[in-house]
């Protein structure tokens, strides 16, 4: 076993992978070797570190200094200071946007982002070499497996989930052991164990982390879960947009087959069980269960009705189980700790962690991973690190396009199953996207919508016509045309749509219209009646007025493509509204704030 002093973990997900990382390890490589430090020094591609808005990240331990939007010519430097040194470069090492204080004497647990995090799902992200099963094993790998089938009955495996209360994290939240129950109480020559990769919302990537940072762990998972239900093949359904995840899922499902982890008799029982991968052509309703199996069997991914429910009759036609990535990232840790120790974690009736992808206007953006039940405060302000620029935060999407919009005023909910759906949002998949006082909810609601319209599989009619009908309606709300009546039309179309279509995917189509005309209702009618968008978006609202700061420079009358604006030098300028087309090239182009958005 090779031993070295130190080791520099380079982000490897897709993420700082698309800022560079990859040449920053051939760098580092190349500079170790140059400097005779390549049998001293080892470089570890990582997962995700979940920071993502100060990638790439590099750290170095055993310090533990984190180096933020590291550059290939920072490498050098490091090299020669930190490596060969010992002195930290200190204008690399990350600062807290909130604070303002530099990390360098502190640990990963100690800077603001990570601080009230609990990585239970994402815990050897970032941690360890994906691609290396040696690592994984070494972090307690496959060691639940190996408890499960050599000293639990399915049947113990099962209640051990149910004990622990996880439920599901890629939509309503059912409780997973009750999946597993329905599955092993069908009886059936084949059984089929499902991994949901699928992760379709705008500005989710829990899922596509968790894959890409700690493939076996989803192995292993699904090896536990196959063993419970009785069933002897797996498959991962995944996004072909995922390279990165899939490379390393082939990759950790070869591996695993060499080590005797995956295939005939596993860890000398009777237990037999392998693993397929499916790639998705990037259809948002095949996350839905039924459209998911459809597309994997090869035919198109449309929902079916239900019953019969997939734990009777599922892929192929025998009964199946489906878990998401997140969901499954928890099993060996329950198994290994128990379900008492996951239910310490959390609230009695939302136990364990959730992952989010944390997007929109705030500072951190990245991945978190939190206890349930944690103030929805404390991600905004305290990990997210707040609003950029000084503006007020005004509302967050949880669910992606089939939850709701939070408004401020909503601050301190609980983050858990129960508290978001109570005010007409939802846990979902985990996308939360933070919107600022510039955003229109008319617009969001509009732009959530187009979303799903988009995606829709059309087989069943209140989806296919019922939410076009109300995009439309939104449309013209937002171009300055609605109409006395248009926030009630929305209303029913939304109540119909929730109770008839087939999937969930149109039944919770309607959820971000709902949610913001219950909590800015103001907007919809000052854009209705007042032809005005509070937040100056919606460009057919808009007016560009010139200010008296004006100073008469010319500058926004020669950027003009319309040539609307008019005035004389050193003299205030004016703007020809029945000209202007709104473009905002003369408030962008103007250096002293003369120009204002009405």
């Amino acid at each position: 076993m090779e031993l070295y002093r130190s080791h520099v973990l380079v982000c490897g997900g897709t993420g700082c992978s698309s800022s560079g990382s990859a040449k920053l390890i051939e760098r580092f490589e190349d500079q170790l070797k140059e400097k005779g430090l390549d049998k001293e020094v080892k470089v570890v591609r990582t997962g995700c570190f979940g920071l993502c808005e100060a990638g790439p990240v590099v750290i170095v331990y055993p310090e533990g200094t984190f180096y933020s939007r590291v550059k290939v010519e920072d490498v050098d430097e490091i090299v020669s200071e930190h490596l060969l040194k010992g002195r930290k470069v200190q204008h690399l090492v990350y600062v807290d946007h909130k604070t303002h204080e530099s990390s360098v004497q502190k640990s990963l647990s100690e800077i603001g982002f990570y601080k009230q995090q609990e990585r239970v799902a994402l815990r050897n992200c970032g941690v360890i070499d994906p691609e290396n099963i040696d690592e994984y094993i070494a972090f307690d790998g496959y060691r639940a497996l190996a408890k499960a089938l050599t000293e639990m009955t399915p049947e113990q495996v099962i209640q051990e989930v149910l004990d622990s209360g996880l439920r599901g994290r890629g939509g309503a939240g059912f409780p997973t052991g009750k999946k597993w129950q329905f599955a092993r109480a069908s009886k059936a020559e084949h059984k089929y164990f499902v991994c949901n990769a699928d992760e379709g919302d705008p500005g989710a990537f829990m899922d596509r982390s968790l894959l890409e940072g700690d493939p076996h762990a989803i192995l292993e998972a699904m090896a536990i879960g196959g063993y419970a239900i009785g069933a002897d093949e797996g498959w991962i359904y995944v996004r072909a947009e995922y390279p990165i995840a899939v490379k390393r899922l082939e990759k950790a499902i070869e591996q695993a087959h060499e080590y005797g982890l995956l295939g005939k008799n596993i860890f000398g029982t009777d237990f037999s069980f392998d693993i397929h991968i499916r790639l998705g052509a990037g259809a948002f309703v095949c996350g839905e269960e039924t459209a998911l199996m459809a597309s994997i069997e090869g035919k198109r991914g449309e929902p079916r009705p239900k019953p019969p429910f997939p734990a009777v009759k599922g892929l192929f036609e025998s009964p199946t189980n489906i878990n998401n990535v997140e969901t499954l990232g928890n099993i060996a840790q329950i198994i290994l700790k128990g379900a008492d120790w996951f239910k310490s974690i959390g609230i009695p009736t939302s136990t364990g962690t959730k992952v989010f992808a944390l997007g929109g206007k705030i500072n951190n953006t990245g991945l978190v991973e939190v206890p349930m039940g944690v103030k929805l405060r404390t991600i905004i302000e305290d990990i997210g690190g707040g609003i950029p620029n000084g503006k007020k935060f005004k509302a967050v999407q949880t669910g992606g396009p089939s939850g709701g919009c939070i408004p401020a005023s909503l601050l301190d909910i609980s983050v858990d199953y129960d508290s978001l759906t109570s005010v007409g949002a939802m846990m979902g998949s985990g996308g939360m996207i933070v919107m600022d006082e510039d955003n229109c909810m008319v617009d969001i609601a509009r732009f959530f919508l187009d979303f799903t319209v988009d995606e829709s599989c059309g087989k069943c009619t209140p989806c296919r016509i019922g939410t076009r009908r109300m995009l439309e309606i939104l449309e013209r709300i937002t171009q300055g045309k609605g109409e006395e009546g248009d926030i009630e039309k929305l209303e029913t179309l939304a109540e119909n749509i929730k109770s008839s279509a087939l999937c969930g995917l149109g039944q919770t189509a309607p959820n971000p219209v709902l949610s913001t005309i219950k909590f800015f209702r103001d907007e919809y009618e000052a854009h209705i009646k007042e032809k005005r968008c509070p937040a100056h978006h919606c460009q057919a609202l808009l007016n560009y007025e010139i200010t008296d700061a004006c100073r008469g420079c010319t500058a926004c009358a020669r950027k003009c493509p319309v040539n609307a604006i008019s005035g004389t030098v050193k003299q205030k300028h004016v703007i020809d509204t029945q000209k202007c087309i709104k473009c905002g090239n003369c408030m962008a182009t103007c250096k002293f704030g003369a120009i204002i958005k009405k």
